[in-house]
């Protein structure tokens, strides 16, 4: 769900309430117990764990379909083991507020609560310091796919486990593109002839952008060949030991990412200050632009993109490996220093049962993180969906890098979008990498 974060992109659910709010699940505590002694319900202790996650801010009153796939495992989770979860939420009201990561990693240093929704960096953050309990004895940690523990396992700790696999791609109106018989693009310079024709037509940024998310284009053409070239576990040793530049894995993907900014076919100036879908998602919707990306549980929501006016299709960002999807890992973490920690490894332990993970897929229509479940997806997500079912992906987060690519990725790509030059751009990676190997 990815969710909102500093110099990183946010979350899957977009986020709800200005400032911090306590939100008891009604949907599980709706039924009143008629008949019961009032003196033995004062008498009955009810063990509570406190979730912070984001919540639903763009509308409210819409229906939340990523919030509601979570409320109903909980709901799950409560009823198998006698325990109310109560929510804590945050939400950013714009780029001037604290993000919801910023939040999150005061509320793990300081025990504030017991579960927690986190985002990749956050979660790398906190496993580093040794915030969060080692989730890998639990009784469904081993139906989790590979890639999932790959990405959240920290100092050989699994440390976060999430409900969905969150991909990402290129949200595009098919319409658009027939209009001016332009093909899907592979490549980049599929890409780039796509924006030429369509900015020469009158269309005046064809790629909607936001303060988030411009940096899984980098990614996609960065590490294209890393995951997909055979050798991944010996290209990133070499990163980690230093003989390989993280520098010149990015290089090119900021380089094509200046390129769409100097051509016009990004407003840097607009991106820098936009919230994710909120800034470019309504001149998508009105067909004024061809082009944003946002993440898979998105073309399922009516809150983002679930009911578009025409043709969407959801594909891989440009690579030299043609279309690639982006996959970070957001996790549902338990604090060491939480109050009810056991009780909070318990109802985790059945929110990633392949029950409720199940029942969640099937309301989301997501990838789900247990091998053991699949649910088909909306048609407008198929082709994405078939690249990752074919092993064709790139992490955007990966514990067993030395140097956190998500959050620093995106940081720097606001850099970018700034005024940095792409030279001052290598050398923040430069930075980044040797403080890393002075560490280890």
């Amino acid at each position: 769900m990815k969710r909102d974060g500093e110099g990183r992109s946010k979350r899957i659910a977009a986020v709800c309430l200005i400032g911090i709010g306590t939100v008891l699940l009604g949907a599980c505590n709706s039924k009143e117990e008629k008949g019961k002694n009032l003196i033995e319900a004062e008498e009955e202790e009810v063990q509570v764990v406190a979730l912070f996650s984001p919540m639903e801010k763009t509308d409210p009153n819409s229906d939340n379909v990523a919030r509601n796939a979570m409320e109903q495992t909980v709901c799950l989770a409560e009823e198998k083991m006698g325990i109310q979860v109560d929510y804590i939420t945050y939400t950013a009201e714009d780029y001037q507020d604290k993000t919801y990561d910023e939040v999150a990693l005061d509320r793990v240093r300081n025990n504030m609560d017991d579960l927690y929704l986190l985002n990749p960096d956050t979660i790398l953050t906190l496993g580093e310091e040794g915030l969060l309990m080692d989730l890998s004895g639990l009784d469904n940690a081993k139906d989790l796919r590979e890639i999932v523990k790959t990405a959240n396992t920290v100092d050989g700790k699994l440390v976060a486990i999430p409900q969905e696999v969150v991909a990402y791609g290129l949200f595009v109106n098919k319409d658009m593109f027939d209009r001016y018989d332009l093909a899907l693009p592979e490549t980049p310079e599929d890409f780039l002839e796509c924006c030429r024709v369509f900015k020469e037509n009158g269309i005046e940024t064809p790629i909607g952008a936001n303060r988030w998310w411009l940096e899984l284009l980098v990614f996609a053409i960065a590490y294209a060949d890393l995951y997909n070239g055979g050798d991944t576990e010996a290209q990133i040793a070499a990163l980690n030991s230093g003989e390989s530049r993280y520098s010149d894995y990015m290089r090119p993907g900021f380089s094509f990412l200046q390129e769409l900014i100097d051509r016009g076919y990004i407003d840097a100036k607009k991106a820098l200050v936009s919230e994710a879908i909120e800034g470019e998602g309504p001149d998508f919707l009105a067909q004024k632009t061809p082009i944003v990306m946002a993440y898979w549980g998105a073309a399922n929501a009516d809150t983002a993109y679930g009911a578009p006016d025409f043709d969407m299709r959801v594909i891989g960002f440009p690579s030299s490996r043609g279309q690639m999807p982006v996959m970070p890992m957001t996790g549902i973490a338990v604090g060491t220093g939480s109050e009810h920690a056991e009780d909070a490894m318990a109802m985790l332990d059945v929110m990633v049962s392949d029950e409720a993970l199940q029942m969640y897929a099937e309301i989301n229509k997501v990838i789900s993180p247990s091998k053991n479940v699949e649910v088909e997806c909306i048609p407008a997500l198929k082709p994405l969906n078939d690249k990752i079912k074919e092993g064709i992906y790139v992490l955007g987060s990966n514990a067993g890098m030395k140097v956190e690519q998500w959050g620093n990725t995106c940081q720097i790509v606001r850099e970018l979008l700034e005024g940095a030059t792409i030279d001052q751009c290598m050398a923040r990676f430069d930075q980044l990498q040797e403080e890393a190997l002075r560490d280890q």
